[in-house]
């Protein structure tokens, strides 16, 4: 499609050469093409519909690359990757060798820094202030912030500290969960054009010069009328209070509304730090996202003129198996509660939420808070589950030490998305969690390689009432129930044989068990009949079945899907320092590499990494033979 002013815009110098009376036109077309390569690609397409105008206003103003734009999260950045010279590659968005979902530092000298957990973009743009003062450069920084990310403590505690210095950080508040009338926009409009300027600023220093001359109480009468009547009409007072100059409410979709108030503020001299509270509606312009609940935060390929989803029918989500077991067992466990940190669709527990509406807490995107809540429950005898993505619980880290682990409380954490999770990339992967439980004291840890297992440790958490516990399961669909009909809980530690062969021993953890099979399979015409064992548990290790292995296999391989530092390490410091008699095996671990793997599908981030079928025959076979045999044109049967 042939664009009047879009194709002639590759970067924010050739924006800035637009009329302002023909940006409302910009907007359009930018629009547009940000839904016609989403429809292409998939990704997150409510949010970047909702700033367009806001990312045309900000780059239309401020000087980028020069100026710092920070955009939190960074979802909502399509339409800024369009305008800052990624026009041509955005249909390559999410794909191999593609443009990255998120904001990326070595993308563009544009991408200011790398966002895609949320929250940080406050923190950053007052360390990237701070630097750039001590280096004598007056560049703006501006960080682009939802009013969901602004629900984390971090981003608090980066408001209070940036109040406290003065410094002339931008913060921008996306407010998409606001409506906000004409009148009241009209007149917000008008109070931060009139606040934003040097004769608001010249008056207010002149009332206060004036009112030095009065009593004392007619002084703090003035002062108390000014705050009231802008906490009154705009609700800037919490962040007056943090030491911050407050502008707005003022409508996101409106140019003449945010120009006007960004020339101000990038012009005038205010000496403390400016918050812009922005209104926008979440998937704007487009009537599907507009009607669709999630306003079509995170979609597959689409079909532009319905919304329908190109992709096909797909069986049920190991997050939905999760969701709707914790559901029926809390019928039967009035104990049973659930949290979820602004994540209740993502990790299934929508399903729990509508069923047990009084035993289900989002608590936003504050994972630290959800863990040590989930503590304080736990002290009280319910049996809490937190519910939180890999990649998220880091965040939550000191939390599960101090005011979990120590206290062996039983807090449940349910581990979604864990292992590669495709086109989101490595800021999403859940690579670590195996590691960095398995080094505290009091911890049980499970990882599900089917949909039968994930079942039966659920139901093994709800009995753990003496330490916490975690199991981890990964992102997409189930591979269906295993042909084990036993949907009752686990015994703690205890591991499974699922075939018994010689020479070769495969020791799986969590999902990678159909590759282990499938391996297998390419190995069976060959003569070659590995033995493949599901640990089950990564703490404690099942010792007994450990040992079986390494007393009758000359070569032994651990499989997870984690980083050094988790199931295998656990393994060998078993074999090394703790294993009563010493083992004449061959050793070796398929774990993740030691870098961040891109984001592409999931089946080729594990052929990278060498964690599928093939890769995994061909392991075993380089250990038994030095001439190797490689099945990279295996076909699953």
């Amino acid at each position: 499609m042939k664009y009047k002013f879009l194709d002639q815009i590759n970067f924010p110098d050739d924006l800035r050469n637009v009329s302002i009376n023909d940006l409302n036109q910009v907007a359009e077309e930018l629009r547009h093409k940000t839904i016609e390569a989403v429809s292409k690609t998939g990704g997150h397409l409510g949010a970047g519909l909702g700033v367009i105008e806001l990312t045309i206003a900000l780059h239309y103003i401020f000087d980028t690359p020069k100026d710092k734009i920070i955009w939190d999260v960074g979802h909502q950045a399509y339409p800024h990757k369009i305008l800052t010279g990624r026009k041509h590659q955005i249909e390559t968005l999410r794909k191999e060798n593609g443009l990255y979902g998120f904001v990326k530092r070595s993308e563009s000298e544009y991408d200011t820094f790398g966002t895609a957990h949320s929250s940080t973009s406050i923190s950053a743009g007052l360390g990237i202030k701070i630097a750039l003062e001590l280096k004598k450069d007056n560049s703006k920084v501006v960080c682009v912030i939802g009013d969901g990310a602004l629900s984390a403590g971090m981003a608090y505690e980066a408001l209070n500290n940036a109040g406290a210095m003065s410094k002339e950080l931008i913060v921008v508040l996306n407010d998409n969960d606001m409506s906000i009338d004409q009148p009241v926009g009209a007149m917000s409009s008008y109070l931060s054009k009139l606040l934003s300027s040097n004769s608001y600023s010249n008056i207010r220093s002149i009332i206060k010069k004036i009112s030095n001359k009065f009593p004392d109480s007619f002084q703090k009468t003035l002062y108390r009328a000014e705050e009231f009547s802008k906490g009154f009409l705009s609700g800037g007072t919490l962040f007056e209070e943090l030491g911050f100059f407050y502008l707005g409410p003022i409508d996101g979709h409106k140019f003449d509304h945010l120009i006007p108030v960004l020339r101000n503020i990038k012009i005038n001299k205010i000496n403390k730090p400016i918050f812009l509270h922005v209104i926008t509606k979440k998937g704007k312009g487009y009537k599907p996202a507009e009607e669709s609940l999630d306003k079509f935060h995170g979609v597959n390929k689409f079909d532009i003129v319905t919304g329908s989803s190109l992709s096909k029918v797909k069986k049920k989500s190991y997050s939905q198996v999760f969701g709707e077991t914790l559901s029926d067992e809390a019928l039967k466990d009035e104990k049973i509660v659930a949290v979820t940190a602004a994540m209740a669709s993502g990790t299934g527990l929508n399903v729990f939420s509508q069923r047990h509406p009084k035993k289900f807490f989002d608590v936003g995107i504050a994972e630290q808070h959800a863990v040590t809540m989930c503590a304080g429950l736990a002290t009280e005898g319910f049996k809490p589950f937190a519910a939180i993505y890999s990649t998220f619980l880091q965040r939550a880290y000191d939390q599960i030490v101090h005011d979990v682990a120590i206290q062996k409380l039983p807090v449940r954490f349910a581990i979604d998305r864990a292992g590669q999770v495709g086109a989101d990339g490595p800021t999403h992967a859940g690579s670590f969690d195996i590691a960095f439980l398995s080094t505290l004291p009091n911890f049980i840890i499970m990882a599900a390689s089917d949909e039968t297992e994930l079942i039966r440790m659920i139901k093994t958490s709800i009995l753990i009432d003496d330490r916490p516990s975690s199991f981890r399961f990964p992102r997409g669909s189930v591979i269906g129930m295993s042909n084990e009909s036993n949907l009752s809980p686990l015994e703690v530690g205890k591991g499974r044989m699922i075939k018994e062969g010689h020479s070769v021993a495969l020791i799986n953890l969590g999902a990678r068990l159909e590759a282990c099979k499938e391996a297998l399979d390419i190995l069976s015409p060959q003569g070659c009949k590995p033995t493949l064992m599901d640990a089950r548990f990564a703490k404690p290790l099942d010792t007994s079945l450990l040992d079986q292995i390494f007393n009758n296999h000359e070569f032994v391989i651990t499989i997870e899907e984690g980083s050094i530092g988790g199931f295998s390490s656990s393994v060998l410091d078993y074999i090394h320092n703790k294993k009563n008699s010493p083992t004449k095996s061959i050793i070796k671990n398929i774990i993740f590499p030691d870098k961040f793997v891109n984001h592409n599908t999931p089946e080729n981030q594990y052929k990278e990494i060498g964690m599928n079928a093939e890769s995994i025959a061909n392991k075993i076979l380089s250990l038994m033979s030095s001439e190797v045999v490689h099945f990279s044109n295996y076909t699953k049967k």
